[in-house]
């Protein structure tokens, strides 16, 4: 009879694709992994992984048991849901996973106030990319995931994902204040060429966001030569005269020395919202939601609005 304990393991494993991913989003050391790894095999009688460059890929008998492993990890996660629902209890692990912005304007105010609240809950928290975190909230990993929606490059949301809307705000053009642009009390998309631009690394939603936003103004030439995850770096490079950049109100600081900040026509706006499984609507959750919420109101105009399925 297989272990759960390494079946669990086993899931992390073929859904991450290595030992060293496994490990990390575990909290534990690769070689504990691999111990689990070995034993499992030992367990069922056949090789369930082999190498593969720098990772490893699944065998035929791996791949069989990665879909029953995936299936105990929902029925853990579902029957944790279930007690915790019964309980009412705002209590144990809540894992979190958030946009960068997010992370650093709303999520320290809502789990301190959850914290305080609820002294026995334990938030995890990780940052990322929704196309990253997503598919860990839909494996069972995470339990909520904060994220961005461009109104111009809306996010997908896998089938069945709840998402439960925050904030909506606009993104300013952001030049430096000699900048040639930096007169204008409103741009014009469409005048957009001949810019060079921070913004988050190649491949990131944000990042692929202002590309499609250009390209609908007919803006061809988009030269992206800054990529930095983070806004007030990409400010501290358009405040030296480097670049330009199109950045979320929330991102931006009180002080903002050497910076224009423009409104843009057509306005261009991004919702911040949670994504939550259906199996994942625990008090915790909720508690969670409720909080971001809050955080987001104290920040300026919000739009809070029902669930919605993607």
């Amino acid at each position: 009879m297989v272990s759960w304990e390494r079946m669990r393991v086993f899931d992390a494993v073929a859904r991450l694709g290595s030992v060293r991913a496994a490990a990390e989003a575990l909290h534990v050391t690769g070689p504990a992994v691999s111990q689990h790894l070995r034993r499992l095999e030992r367990e069922v009688g056949c090789a369930l992984v082999e190498r593969d460059g720098r990772g490893i890929r699944l065998t035929h008998a791996g791949r069989v048991l990665a879909a029953s492993a995936n299936r105990m990890a929902e029925t853990a996660a579902q029957a944790d849901a279930d007690l915790a629902a019964i309980s009412g209890l705002v209590a144990g692990p809540l894992r979190v996973g958030a946009v960068a912005s997010a992370l650093r304007s709303l999520l320290p105010q809502t789990l301190l106030a959850l914290t305080d609240a609820h002294p026995r809950l334990e938030p995890e928290v990780q940052d990322g990319e929704a196309s990253d975190l997503l598919p860990d909230l839909e494996a069972g990993w995470l339990d909520a995931v904060v994220m961005e929606s461009w109104t111009h490059a809306p996010a997908r949301v896998p089938p069945g994902v709840l998402t439960h809307p925050l904030v909506r705000e606009n993104a300013l053009l952001a030049v430096h204040d000699r900048h040639p642009l930096a007169h204008l009390t409103e741009v014009p998309l469409n005048s957009l060429h001949g810019l060079v631009w921070a913004s988050c690394p190649a491949g990131s939603d944000t990042h692929q966001a202002l590309v499609e936003l250009l390209r609908r103004q007919a803006v061809t030439d988009v030269q992206v030569r800054y990529c930095v995850a983070d806004y007030s770096t990409q400010l501290q490079l358009v405040a030296a005269g480097l670049t330009a950049a199109l950045v979320p109100r929330m991102a931006v600081p009180a002080h903002h020395p050497g910076v224009r900040l423009i409104p843009c026509r057509p306005a261009v706006t991004r919702t911040i919202c949670v994504a939550t499984a259906p199996r994942s609507q625990t008090p915790a959750v909720q508690a969670f939601i409720a909080g971001m919420a809050r955080a987001a109101h104290g920040m300026g105009p919000g739009v809070p609005g029902p669930a919605e399925q993607g």
